[in-house]
């Protein structure tokens, strides 16, 4: 049976939906230690209002940190049929700027500025499928558990097979939870997979890490399923390498990652007549100058000059790569990734921007 996603505030107005264009901050109301080093975050909204997103789409944060501007996105991990409360769930990463922060400071009663949701890893996005298999690693199970918070709530008769990978017993994600949620969904079926024994521990799930031969223990139909994959980057490249050669469709493959590097982006193949025009572009800041085409973005000619900007979606999404600039036009073709008042303001995206004339940035 087919399952569409109808939240209790359809009929809502669009004032009594949060909105980030008006809304924009968001209250922490709680705090929820997961495991040693993973929190949930609540997030309310500061007035009456309700939230409408797909489950698996991401908020992106926009924090001062030590007086630096920073963004980062992070994916709901709440469902949107509870469409009063949103919550992230973040691990600490060692050195990050940001995770730290927000473990070390974010308590009951601050606010955050947030743009979104935004993103399109849901399978609500596409058309339903009758079987579904959910691959996470680490912290990337928080897409996947708010597509099955979803699809529990909602009654859903589709055959789930979720699979959940840690370092230890000690460092699963919501377990209690997805056994309660097996339990009401006799079609929701879990695996745990741990790397390694916690001492003491009455963990009696796999032992080891994700290949072939237990993939095809845990989902003998596999090839039959539509797959979601979340995760750091090397566990879905082994997951993209061992779907590949087990001859899996990877048309209906789909993962969802965030990369504060800058991603590689494809060049565009310069005009055979010598027509574009090329502009020069400063980053004020650092002092770096480079040059880029009219048929360019800032990103791509940034990333092939050598030079590193903070990017995350590379399509205007998710506001990671935003920065004010000083001088010069450009055109901007952005998701929602920027507010019109911060366009106002002359902030602009690199990622979608091709410069007009010559650009000096904030940077």
């Amino acid at each position: 049976m087919a399952t569409s996603l109808h939240t209790p505030d359809l009929a809502a107005p669009p004032s009594a939906v949060w909105n980030a264009d008006r809304d924009e901050f968001l209250q922490c109301v709680q705090v929820r230690q997961e495991t040693h080093d993973v929190r949930t975050f609540v997030l309310a909204a500061e007035g009456p209002r309700s939230f409408r997103y797909l489950p698996g789409q991401f908020i992106t944060l926009e924090l001062d940190i030590g007086g630096r501007k920073i963004n980062r996105c992070y994916t709901l991990s709440s469902t949107p049929t509870r469409p009063d409360l949103v919550s992230i769930t973040v691990k600490r990463v060692p050195g990050g700027p940001v995770s730290n922060w927000l473990h070390d400071h974010l308590r009951a009663g601050m606010r955050l500025s947030a743009i979104g949701p935004a993103g399109d890893f849901s399978c609500f996005h596409h058309a339903p499928a009758q079987r579904y298999l959910f691959l996470s690693g680490g912290s990337g199970i928080t897409p996947l558990m708010s597509m099955t918070r979803a699809l529990h709530d909602l009654g859903s008769s589709a055959d789930i097979v979720f699979t959940h990978c840690a370092r230890s017993p000690a460092d699963l994600l919501f377990p209690e939870e997805l056994t309660l949620m097996a339990r009401n969904m006799p079609q929701l079926r879990l695996a745990m997979v741990c790397e390694q024994h916690t001492m003491a521990s009455a963990y009696a799930g796999h032992l080891g890490r994700m290949d072939a031969a237990r993939l095809a223990h845990i989902a003998p139909d596999f090839l039959q399923r539509d797959i979601y994959t979340c995760g750091p980057a090397p566990f879905m490249a082994a997951i993209r390498q061992l779907l590949s050669v087990a001859g899996y469709d990877m048309a209906r493959y789909r993962e969802e990652s965030f990369s504060f590097a800058a991603p590689p982006l494809p060049e565009p193949a310069a005009p055979a007549d010598g027509a574009s025009a090329v502009h020069s572009i400063v980053l004020q800041t650092s002092g770096q100058t480079f040059s880029c085409r009219s048929d360019q973005t800032l990103l791509q000619a940034a990333q092939a000059a050598g030079l590193r900007l903070p990017s995350s979606c590379s399509n205007g999404v998710c506001g990671t790569c935003k920065t004010r600039k000083k001088s010069g036009e450009v055109e901007m073709k952005h998701n929602g990734g920027i507010r019109p008042r911060e366009v106002d303001q002359g902030w602009i995206l690199p990622c979608c921007s091709k410069p007009l004339s010559d650009v000096a940035l904030e940077r």
